[in-house]
């Protein structure tokens, strides 16, 4: 069985939200909540320790019940179905797309072609807890006997985005490992990196599917030789493990097979943390936090997969941002949490979010005619707040975001934390409500300031209130945002697990390549090859 195919265009629910966005289009959200002093109960999910508002946005009970019901016509049920049974929804890759496997409990059943992948999950599982144990106690040594004191994850995209925002979202709960990451092939970053390290004290993780990434072989080659001017070949056995399914590839780099760690195809790279490309993370913060994310994350998938579609954090998330960027034609949505621990969260949601649903082509292999994928940037908040809060407060356009916020400190310093808090809540409230005309005249401004000092309001917003920050609550954070994307997927009529657009640039990067290191001329645009005889010509 394969996914869906329906237009949401040619749904009657689509019909009916392109009428009801007339009446909706420049109703005031303050309007809405002074008509219903119930609006925020009726508009909130409470689901273990996430408080979720979404009564801030330009919507009614009218307009929810039509996203449900496009929701339901676009078969989303079905599609999750087909999803969590391991069927090939990846159609364009022939795969499967189970990562929920990874976070799922042992006595689970996931099966990809008949077979039940779990007990192959827990033997991997088991693997990285017992290699993240011996590192951590020191009982694994480096080649002159010291134990390790530093480890480099090389990988890019997935394989570095993902392990690197949560090993700086818990750097609250880390052991005394420092971690660093290798990704952009820029000789300038890996150089910046080793210059800091001892080779006697550093183990690398390279992570690459097919051990052939331009980027991460390229810096893996660079640490190895530069690793090899203190240590012999046979050293290398002791520094260095993969992440791969290309066995002869990385024994050729001298890596023991013992410490090769398995991944599946059935696991997109943008969605890989969950897997041993997460091992770097088990090393950072000790494989039981480790195990405690996969767990939270599980946690959000018997949501999402078991939840009525109306009390659905992920699902009411999505059809909120179809909303927004199908009929009010937003074309971004902003990120914001308030921890300085999330600062990587939106970019790493970039990729997820970007890579997934940034595509022009339906399911039936047709032009498509809607917008879809969201542009998804932020930053955390209060700094936020003294950069481009300007725009979203009085810009000309509509910038839905998420607000992410924390009942409690980590470091249980109050005084900060309502200080925090307190900008968390009121940069919602004034989105809001703006500020009025008369409000601006009764604080006694000059008259010829007052246009500038008028807010519109109706600015919508999420608040997504957690208790903590620990590693099952951001495993359910990082799992909701997942969901998020797989629904706005089925929505669109897209297939998210594909990346083709990431393919032709690195083609042709390949090409030119060859032509820095050899006589062969390719046909170029007059442009490119200008900038390459430039190149050339300086470098």
């Amino acid at each position: 069985m394969s996914l869906p195919k329906i237009n949401p265009t040619t749904t009657t629910a689509w019909k009916n939200l392109e009428s009801h966005y007339k009446e909706m289009k420049y109703v005031h959200m303050k309007d809405l909540f002074s008509k219903d002093n119930k609006r925020a109960d009726k508009f909130t999910i409470k689901w273990e320790d996430f408080y979720v508002d979404y009564s801030k946005n330009r919507i009614s009970e009218d307009t929810l019940e039509f996203l449900l019901k496009l929701a339901e016509e676009v078969k989303l049920k079905e599609a999750i179905q087909s999803q969590f049974s391991g069927e090939t929804i990846n159609q364009t890759e022939g795969r499967a797309v189970l990562h929920t496997a990874l976070r799922a409990s042992k006595t689970d059943e996931f099966k990809v072609d008949g077979i039940n992948v779990m007990p192959e999950v827990y033997q991997v599982k088991q693997k990285i807890e017992g290699f993240t144990n011996e590192v951590v106690t020191g009982k694994r040594k480096g080649f002159t006997g010291k134990v390790f004191t530093d480890v480099v994850n090389i990988g890019i995209g997935g394989s570095d985005l993902g392990p690197a925002m949560v090993v700086d979202s818990l750097q609250f709960y880390k052991n005394h490992l420092t971690t660093h990451f290798v990704s952009n092939v820029d000789g300038d970053h890996v150089n910046e990196v080793i210059k800091k390290l001892d080779p006697e004290t550093t183990l690398f993780v390279i992570v690459s599917k097919t051990f052939t990434t331009q980027e991460t072989l390229s810096n893996a080659n660079t640490i190895k030789e530069w690793f090899l001017h203190s240590a012999n070949q046979e050293a290398i056995a002791k520094h260095f493990v993969a992440v791969s399914t290309n066995i002869e590839k990385v024994k050729g780099f001298g890596i023991d097979e013992n410490n090769i760690f398995p991944m599946w195809d059935w696991v997109g790279g943008r969605f890989s943390l969950w897997s041993a490309v997460g091992l770097t993370i088990s090393l950072a913060v000790g494989y039981n936090n480790f195990d405690s994310l996969l767990k939270g994350a599980n946690k959000m998938d018997m949501h999402f997969k078991n939840e009525d579609f109306n009390t659905n954090i992920p699902v009411i998330l999505a059809l909120i941002s179809v909303w927004y960027n199908n009929f009010f034609k937003a074309e971004s949505e902003a990120i914001i949490p308030y921890s300085q621990y999330l600062n990587q969260f939106a970019t790493y949601l970039q990729q997820g979010i970007m890579e997934s649903n940034g595509k022009s082509v339906d399911r039936n292999g047709k032009a498509i005619d809607y917008q879809t994928g969201t542009i998804i940037w932020g930053e955390p908040g209060t700094n936020s707040q003294h950069a481009f809060f300007q725009l979203i407060h009085q810009g000309t356009k509509l910038i839905p975001a998420d607000f992410i916020g924390f009942t409690k400190s980590l470091h249980g310093n109050q005084d900060h934390q309502d200080k925090l808090t307190s900008n968390f809540l009121a940069q919602t409230e004034a989105l809001l409500n703006g500020k009025t005309k008369e409000e601006v005249v009764a604080e006694g401004t000059n008259d010829n300031i007052i246009p500038f000092k008028i807010f519109q309001g109706n600015k919508p917003t999420n608040t997504i209130f957690i208790n903590k920050l620990t590693p099952e609550s951001l495993g359910k954070l990082i799992a909701m945002y997942e969901h998020k994307i797989f629904v706005q997927g089925i929505i669109w009529n897209i297939f998210s697990y594909d990346q083709f657009g990431v393919e032709l640039g690195k083609q042709l990067a390949n090409k030119i390549l060859h032509e820095f290191n050899s006589d062969a001329v390719n046909k170029h645009d007059s442009s490119t090859s200008n900038l390459l005889s430039y190149y050339k010509s300086k470098s």
